[in-house]
């Protein structure tokens, strides 16, 4: 998102040759229609659009996609200015006049950081889960869950579109083993599901299999 031409053209090419597919934008407006159209692994951002403020930008991208990694490309290089990006969301801040191959550098880093992180995370329908930082969204919205609610959301959401006997979930989340109650893992689906907005009669995401166990659906029912 660059609306200098200049700035833009080059670094396209330079990512280009290393096998990356690049979208140019000039405005914030179109650059957030791309991003959600679109299946971005990164996002380099001016802060200095025409149009709308590349800070409210960030803070947009952000809020909608919690795993994009963006990297602040500007003029404005003050320490507040710095500090002000990274709140906003900002994964990376590089000030310009800024070094080529510096910036490259950077940008090589952010991609692999995301390419790690995404063996962490699993995207069911709109639901989102990252292992490593135990943290789950429905959309936008971020789920306060106990450890064991995070923990079955995690083993069902893991063999989405399987259903998993509940033995074994006892066993997984639980690490006992099931002698015929299931009073404790029925309590915690209800108060997943609610969490999720999800009910059992008319169920989104967690499916009960009669006399089987659970399923996490892969598509929604709607």
């Amino acid at each position: 998102m660059e609306d200098d031409l200049a700035i833009a053209q080059p670094l396209a090419r330079a990512l280009e040759r290393e096998g990356h597919d690049v979208q140019v934008a000039a405005e914030g407006k179109a650059a957030l229609a791309q991003v959600r159209a679109g299946n971005q692994d990164l996002v380099v951002l001016d802060l200095g659009l025409p149009d709308l403020d590349g800070l409210e930008v960030c803070r947009t991208l952000r809020s909608e996609d919690p795993r994009l990694p963006i990297l602040i490309l500007t003029a404005r290089g003050s320490e507040m200015d710095v500090v002000v990006g990274f709140e906003m969301g900002a994964d990376d801040y590089v000030s310009k006049p800024f070094r080529s191959k510096e910036l490259m550098a950077r940008i090589r880093s952010l991609l692999r950081r995301a390419q790690v992180g995404e063996l962490n995370t699993l995207r069911v329908q709109d639901v989102v889960l990252d292992a490593e930082a135990r943290k789950a969204w429905v959309g936008t919205r971020e789920l306060t869950l106990s450890r064991m609610e995070f923990d079955l959301l995690h083993a069902l959401m893991r063999e989405h579109g399987t259903t998993i006997p509940r033995e074994r979930l006892m066993r997984e989340v639980w690490h006992t083993h099931w002698y015929g109650s299931s009073k404790t893992l029925d309590m915690h689906v209800s108060w997943l599901r609610r969490k999720l907005g999800d009910s059992a009669t008319d169920s989104r995401y967690i499916s009960t299999v009669r006399g089987v166990g659970l399923r996490f659906e892969s598509q929604s029912g709607e």
